[in-house]
């Protein structure tokens, strides 16, 4: 109740102390940062079940991971310029412009979905191969991407449902849900994984997910105060070039950063993949392990995109400003904190994913490396949300990809010869903390020029 009243004193004009912008920014960003967390811990218990069958199987998933990340993300990037244009309107107290922008993104984002799903599932044969993966690896890795394949418009709806929560300032709904997920994942996990392995990891997560986004699309077509489409009898699904064209200019720059930046984790991939089936899955259980820091950073990214949204929309440039600064100061002081738990706890978190000491040994060692970038990490990942929120993208997205095709890839490919996984990580480390000083930067010098977008 106390989130909706500063909800509505941000969308009315009020004044706001800095005591109740704190609150607000804490009220929006729990929720979505436990949200994030239970995306994690969905994460852990897949991979920590799969690395009980050996190294094989937990390989299999890793090479295709970031392809999955690839589509997977194609369309949530073009979903996201919608739910940018949904958080305005509400900000402005336009719910019936939100409510059109939501069906407009039904119609894309559904559509699109189901063309990614039919490419994926003409691929998934011979792809693992192509990526380098050996025979024993790509028959799994093949078998799990064919499943993942198929689920991707439901995925595709569970992603914009909760997104559209969101933008409303509805952070809990989508933290609920997220949790019901990772349990419903725990109890398919633990029936599936036994009976048929990897494949049984990608069917748990496929069920988990239909169920999930039921309760979520559900939720938003019935319930949302801002956003329930059934409460309405006008509900014209017919295109509408002017609203798509609109979140176009946000979301395309993002969709093709998105493929651009997936593209260069499958070169990070090719740069891995010949260090062997071990340096494959301690890599791919490095990355998992390492959400535990940067997820919850996505979702202080979140309120962040949320609230100067609705700020911009509301005209309120001084908020934009306060909410910047504080969203941005939360998250790096987060994840730091994140970041040196994780340095100290490495070796107990890789014993949890895998019994492989081989595989244990060189995940903690990426981990350590990895920590000390986790504060300008964070700096990139919120200050991003902050630009979002703003419909300000093509910098951004230009600012993402310059730093990790022109430091990470090619510092990777150089360290990775003479250092091997140590040297792909220490260059991942140096790209992360450069983009952050960067985003910093230009969100110092966007300063005055946001306070003017009211």
């Amino acid at each position: 109740m106390k989130k909706q009243l500063l909800l509505s004193k941000l969308r009315d004009g009020g004044q706001m102390t800095r005591r109740e912008k704190l609150q607000l920014v804490l009220a929006l960003s729990l929720p979505a940062i436990l949200g994030q967390l239970s995306t994690i811990v969905m994460q852990y218990i897949d991979t920590m079940m799969v690395g009980q069958l050996g190294a094989n199987a937990t390989a299999s998933i890793g090479l295709v991971s970031t392809t999955c990340w690839l589509f997977g993300g194609l369309s949530a990037s073009l979903g996201a310029g919608f739910a940018v244009l949904v958080s305005h309107h509400i900000g402005a107290k336009e719910n019936e412009a939100a409510r059109k922008v939501l069906r407009q993104a039904l119609l894309v984002c559904l559509s699109l979905g189901v063309m990614i799903s039919l490419f994926c599932v003409s691929i998934h044969s011979w792809w693992p191969r192509a990526l380098g993966g050996s025979p024993e690896v790509a028959a799994l890795s093949s078998k799990y991407f064919l499943v993942w394949s198929l689920t991707v418009p439901v995925m595709q709806l569970l992603f914009l449902s909760n997104g559209m929560l969101r933008s409303s300032g509805n952070m809990k709904t989508p933290m609920l849900l997220g949790v019901m997920m990772a349990l419903l994942d725990v109890v398919f996990n633990l029936l599936l994984i036994p009976i048929w392995g990897v494949v049984g990891a990608a069917l748990a997560t496929t069920i988990a997910g239909t169920i999930t986004t039921a309760c979520s699309f559900g939720y938003l077509i019935t319930r949302s105060p801002e956003l329930a489409l059934l409460k309405h009898e006008r509900n014209d699904f017919r295109p509408r070039w002017t609203i798509i064209k609109r979140s176009f200019r946000i979301g395309l720059p993002m969709a093709v950063e998105h493929v651009v930046f997936c593209g260069a984790q499958i070169v990070s991939t090719l740069i891995v993949a010949p260090l062997g089936a071990v340096a494959i899955a301690a890599n791919t259980i490095g990355v998992v392990v390492e959400s535990l820091c940067y997820m919850p950073g996505y979702g202080i990214g979140d309120a962040a995109t949320t609230l100067i949204g609705q700020s911009y929309g509301a005209k309120r440039g001084d908020l934009i400003r306060s909410f910047s600064i504080l969203t941005v100061g939360l998250g790096m002081a987060v994840m730091t904190l994140l970041g040196v738990v994780m340095y100290m706890a490495a070796p107990e978190l890789m014993q949890m994913m895998t019994p492989d000491l081989a595989v244990q040994a060189n995940g903690v060692m990426a981990l350590r490396i990895e920590a000390f970038a986790e504060p300008m990490y964070a700096a990139s990942i919120v200050v991003y949300g902050v630009f979002m929120g703003l419909g300000d993208t093509l910098v951004p997205c230009i600012l993402n990809l310059g730093s990790i095709w022109l430091v990470r890839i090619p510092l990777a490919a150089i360290l990775a010869r003479t250092m091997g996984l140590k040297g792909v990580w220490l260059a991942m480390a140096i790209e992360l903390t450069v983009r952050g000083i960067i985003f910093l930067l230009r969100l110092k010098l966007k300063k005055i020029r946001i306070h003017e977008a009211d």
